[in-house]
């Protein structure tokens, strides 16, 4: 079960959310965000934590660590009365005799329970949405499970993607903030281990006895343990339901071949999992946007002949009163004409390589790189955004790919 003394990730709700809930008047943002290992958790609260209060603490993830169980413990509720059946060769989770294996189940259950002051979207809809929310509206919960799906399907792609989840998340707390939400939650089902270096043959096999896989990393069902799997029984490890044992690989590998992204068993990397709790903080008033993002490719080139381009970018203030006291964060794309990022800026240098954003004090000149999608040819748009809003900071440079064969 849950190390001792630490937060369980089906006791989350209870503990820290509806407390804030039971009298009308405060407004809650809740993140669930599928798949952040604990690491990746501190990164975001370092960056959320320039502009709000942010606690960060180490959860344990509720076993088996697959997203319908994970997700189903972040209920109210989930600590006492989430259990899994079993139907045919399946695991189904459920909330004493609720059914929970869709997003729409789930959700049922917060309906159900805080009626018109509560409402869900997924976050990228979120953070495009124009408008304000109902009044009525204390409890936001925001869904997004973009970088579990783009992992199991392109591991080498996750580290943009991160990324750009966590820039969703900054970008909706900004606009949570205009609305007048005091508190957010930054939730998460399971962590996952990613192992590149995989070879053919690393793959378990299973142990003797009747059970049922729950995404290639643990085993639900009875048998006997052996050289290679470990086998527990499920009062152990906190798994309440159809079920008297569990049986896991000894070694990082799954129970099917060639799978470089898992998640499912009990290792660190899959079951510990941070919770974020950002208590946000009312706007200042800036006087950033007095300034200003110029660029400029070649000194007015219009075609590339590169794919690593290199773009220069100044900062101005309009009288030149904040040169040098004005730190101002730009995120460089270049955008196809559909609107598509085609490009970034490369990390490095000015541009930190967790978030991509380009830090300049005002009345500087810096140059940077842009790493051009390889498969990208024609025109496109490079703009300096506002990292928070998405907003373009300055006019955008237009040009269009001219390589060389």
């Amino acid at each position: 079960g849950p190390l001792a003394g630490r937060l369980a990730n089906a006791e989350g709700f209870d503990q820290l959310i509806a407390p804030l809930l039971q009298e009308s008047g405060r407004r809650v943002a809740v993140f669930m965000i599928d798949a952040v290992r604990y690491e990746l958790g501190v990164e975001l609260a370092k960056q959320l934590s320039s502009d709000h209060q942010v606690d960060i603490q180490v959860a344990c993830a509720q076993l088996p660590t697959t997203t319908p169980v994970g997700m189903a413990s972040l209920l109210p509720g989930a600590g006492s009365d989430l259990s899994l059946t079993r139907k045919e060769n399946k695991c189904m989770p459920q909330l004493r005799d609720q059914a929970l294996n869709s997003v729409t189940q789930r959700m049922n259950v917060l309906q159900k329970r805080y009626g018109q002051r509560f409402t869900e979207m997924d976050l990228a809809r979120f953070v495009r949405r124009k408008g304000k929310l109902d009044e009525t509206i204390e409890l936001l919960v925001l869904r997004s499970n973009e970088m579990d799906n783009d992992f199991e399907t392109n591991p080498e792609a996750a580290p943009s993607l991160i990324s750009r989840t966590f820039q969703k998340i900054r970008m909706a707390i900004h606009k949570l903030q205009a609305m007048g939400f005091q508190y957010a939650f930054i939730i998460t089902d399971h962590g996952f281990y990613l192992n590149t270096a995989l070879e053919a043959g690393d793959v378990c096999t299973q142990p003797p006895g009747n059970w049922v896989n729950m995404h290639d990393r643990m085993l639900l069902g009875d048998g006997t343990g052996d050289a290679s799997n470990l086998v527990f029984s499920v009062d152990h490890l906190n798994i309440k339901g159809d079920f008297t044992q569990a049986a896991f690989p000894r070694a990082m590998v799954a129970y099917r071949a060639g799978q470089t992204y898992f998640h499912g068993g009990l290792s660190l990397q899959e079951a510990i999992v941070p919770v974020l709790a950002v208590h946000i903080r009312q706007p200042e008033t800036k006087t950033m946007e007095q300034l200003n993002v110029v660029l400029d490719y070649k000194h007015g080139a219009t075609k590339i002949t590169t794919r690593l381009p290199v773009i220069e970018v100044v900062a101005k203030g309009q009288t030149g009163l904040f040169n040098g006291e004005i730190n101002i964060e730009v995120l460089l794309e270049a955008h196809d004409e559909k609107g598509q990022i085609v490009g970034e800026a490369k990390p490095g240098g000015a541009v930190d390589p967790a978030t991509r954003i380009l830090t300049l004090q005002a009345g500087e000149t810096i140059k940077v790189t842009l790493k051009m999608d390889l498969m990208f040819e024609g025109k496109f748009t490079v703009k300096a955004l506002d990292p928070t809003t998405l907003t373009a900071r300055g006019n955008p440079l237009e040009l269009e790919t001219n390589y060389m064969v």
